[in-house]
């Protein structure tokens, strides 16, 4: 068998970069090493591109030191990474990418974009299924074409903040407190509060505008919170795993909640009212294709006690720590981390 370069790609610019680097290093402990040989490229928050030398360096942070700098060619006829060393430069041939990268600059399109340039396969969803599935509030406008109930919402950019009353205005018409609050495209419910008065509206708005420019503020959701993997698109058929449900420690699941808090479980095929568990499944599954998804997402949603099912988001590049829902749904179905991305970077090697 003829071995294979790839590179993974981690940290980013977004405020998950911290969750990249935690999702990357389980990554690349999980690559099969006799099929691929491994080109480690770490993006730090300022945006500078370096090869690290390895897991370690990953998990300790040191990988931020590295000297030798790193880039993807757009050019289709290259296919590779160069590295920069001083004044060596090396071209390394890659045959596909892993992009490791959630939130924005990594998780929205852009990074895709530039592998579709230089013709390199990657492993997830291409240019519209990320930019989509980052934007939250074009993610809603996609999800009402299909008739699948979801959080009503009052969209609102962060330059209307600067008349503050005619914005609280408007959504104290729409709706009644509680409220929360979401930038469009930030992730792992960075920037995202809940509102039970106009003075948290206020300041979770603000908050909401320094992550993002455009904001959404949603009528509260009162459900269980269910979660749902996908796998497939291209030639592969579009699979759901089964069901897992939040247990979350905070008021709601925030970034602390999801990664600081030890109070907050995960749990995997949870008994759901009627047949909410099946309805999760085919919505998620309906949304996935809707947005023209390829390799990999989760989507989320509220069960209600009476087992309505309410649309939440999708991620198309999910999580892989250690307590990430994504993988657990897959092993919960028999198939453990290792053949998870083993199937994913085979996949996006169909690609092109």
């Amino acid at each position: 068998m003829e071995r294979k370069t790839a590179a993974v790609i981690f940290g980013g610019q977004s405020s998950e970069h911290e969750v990249s680097c935690m999702s990357a290093a389980n990554v690349i402990d999980r690559i099969n090493k006799e099929k691929y040989d491994l080109l480690l490229i770490g993006i730090t928050m300022d945006g500078h591109w370096i090869k690290t030398d390895s897991v370690d360096d990953i998990r300790s942070g040191e990988w931020r030191n590295g000297k030798v700098s790193a880039a993807i060619l757009p050019d289709a006829t290259k296919k590779c990474a160069i590295l920069m060393d001083g004044d060596k430069v090396t071209e390394v041939k890659l045959d596909l990418v892993f992009p490791v990268l959630h939130g924005l600059h990594g998780e929205d399109g852009t990074i895709q974009g530039l592998l579709e340039l230089a013709r390199i396969p990657y492993v997830g969803c291409g240019v519209l299924a990320s930019a989509v599935g980052m934007d939250k509030l074009y993610t809603k406008i996609i999800v009402n074409n299909l008739g699948i109930r979801q959080a009503d919402y009052e969209p609102v950019m962060s330059e209307q903040l600067a008349d503050m009353d005619v914005v609280i205005a408007r959504v104290e018409k729409h709706f009644s407190y509680p409220v929360f609050i979401k930038p469009s495209n930030a992730g792992s419910s960075k920037g995202v509060s809940k509102a039970e008065n106009r003075e948290e509206l206020e300041n979770g708005l603000k908050e909401a505008a320094n992550h993002d420019r455009k904001i959404l503020v949603e009528e509260m959701i009162v459900g269980r919170e269910i979660e749902c993997a996908v796998f497939g698109g291209g030639k592969e058929e579009v699979k759901a795993s089964g069901v897992g449900e939040i247990l979350a420690a905070a008021d709601f699941y925030d970034f602390d909640a999801k990664y600081h808090n030890a109070e907050s479980k995960t749990v995997t095929d949870p008994e759901l009212p009627g047949n909410a568990a099946e309805e999760v499944r085919k919505a998620a599954v309906a949304i996935f294709k809707a947005v023209d998804g390829y390799g990999l997402s989760r989507v989320d949603f509220f069960v209600k006690e009476d087992g309505e099912i309410v649309f939440n988001e999708i991620n198309t590049m999910p999580g892989f720590t250690a307590i990430s829902m994504y993988p657990m749904l897959w092993e919960a179905r028999g198939i453990n981390k290792e053949e998870l991305v083993d199937k994913l970077m085979s996949h996006a090697l169909e690609r092109f």
